[in-house]
């Protein structure tokens, strides 16, 4: 984001004792990016965070590859994913770069026999169906469809889901997730004109402190490898932190749309950015109001970037037979633009319901066996009119 931000008990001073009632000290961790010059928190534990007493090697979970290199105008049915009981086992990715993934997910559950940190990239996470509570050492935060999750990596979480029934997109970024650079000032505030603002963002609260030891399951992925270590303390065990790097959300319905006498292009729908790509959001907003406005978007090339479009609700003006959680990827390096008659319909038309997550990538993207049991055929064709 980033902001300062403070939770539970820490000391004055940094790197000085700090002591618990008994007259031990609590045991001080900096959670940092980039070496010692990135976004960072210090976090006070009961323990020390580094009491392993077994590691093992479980799995090799890189995604398997279907085409390596793609030029097609391709769809899938997002919502055609199977549920499965598990929250790391319902993970699937679908698109591959060296800047991210990009999956979905459709748990029942996530277990509480293990703890999950991605010890790769920072996390994304988007809730289309479902609610529940992100819980992690820096405190808990409650989330609702609509909501997107940033979890910084590094970040041990589980996820109490209230139901059954839920459905995730996913982003693992290679590099941090942060807002739109266009929307700072040099301070890092968020401008007047930003389409959301610091109010928005929901940070941890409830910290709750566990003062436990015996065996606790942390799966971590590293190097799309799953390790399994087993720590002797609960990895919630933090009494107090203050810092940049935490976790936390953002509904896509606080999102403020800019909007314009004529079309605007996607750059104002701008949510998050990350080294090699970013994240709009689509919502309901005013269409353009020139008298002779047309308010579908214009035919455009993608020569720098691929575009990854998931569709949350609504009408998506643009698009014919589109479903909820289908998702469109239209490649660098070939113009694409609106379905047959999506033109025409949008002449004369005030508003639009639509609601979608996009995603560009800057680079090409593979795509995965898992997305190809997804896929819609013969896609790339459904701009031919008889």
């Amino acid at each position: 984001m980033p902001r300062y931000y403070s939770l539970g008990k820490i000391p004055p001073k940094r790197h000085t004792t700090f002591k618990k009632p008994s007259g031990d000290l609590y045991q001080e961790e900096l959670f940092g990016t980039a070496g010692f010059v990135g976004m960072s928190s210090l976090l006070y534990h009961l323990n020390p965070p580094t009491v392993v007493s077994e590691i093992k090697q479980l799995k090799n979970v890189a995604p398997k590859i279907a085409i390596e290199k793609n030029m097609k105008a391709l769809s899938f049915k997002g919502f055609s994913l199977k549920p499965e009981k598990d929250y790391l086992e319902s993970r699937k990715t679908l698109f591959v770069n060296n800047d991210l993934h990009i999956g979905l997910a459709a748990p029942k559950e996530f277990s509480s026999s293990y703890f999950y940190k991605n010890a790769d990239a920072d996390e994304m996470l988007f809730i289309h169906f479902g609610s529940g509570t992100l819980k992690t050492m820096y405190g808990n935060i409650i989330f609702n469809y609509g909501d997107y999750l940033i979890i910084p990596r590094g970040t041990i979480y589980q996820i109490d889901f209230d139901t059954e029934e839920n459905k995730l997109l996913y982003v693992e970024s290679f590099s941090p997730i942060v807002t739109p650079k266009q929307y700072r000032n040099h301070f890092g505030q968020l401008l007047e004109h930003s389409p959301f603002c610091e109010r928005d963002f929901r940070l941890p609260t409830n910290l709750q402190t566990h003062d436990e030891k015996g065996t606790f399951r942390v799966l971590i992925k590293k190097q799309d490898v799953l390790w399994e270590y087993m720590y002797n303390n609960h990895p919630f065990d933090v009494v107090g932190w203050d810092g940049f790097n935490y976790p936390y959300a953002f509904s896509i319905h606080d999102f403020e749309p800019i909007t314009g006498r004529i079309h605007m292009p996607p750059p104002i729908h701008q949510t998050w950015e990350a080294a090699g790509f970013v994240v709009c959001s689509f919502v309901p907003r005013m269409y353009d109001y020139h008298p002779k406005s047309i308010p579908a978007p214009y035919h455009h090339s993608n020569i720098d970037s691929e575009e990854i479009l998931y569709y949350v609700d609504g009408d998506f003006m643009s698009r014919n037979n589109i479903e909820k959680g289908q998702i469109t990827l239209h490649p660098g390096g070939i113009p694409h633009g609106p379905h047959p008659g999506a033109i025409e319909r949008s002449v004369g038309k005030k508003f639009t319901e639509e609601l979608a997550v996009m995603i560009d990538p800057f680079k090409p993207v593979m795509i995965t066996e898992e997305a190809m049991n997804l896929q819609v055929d013969d896609y790339y064709k459904s701009w031919i009119t008889e």
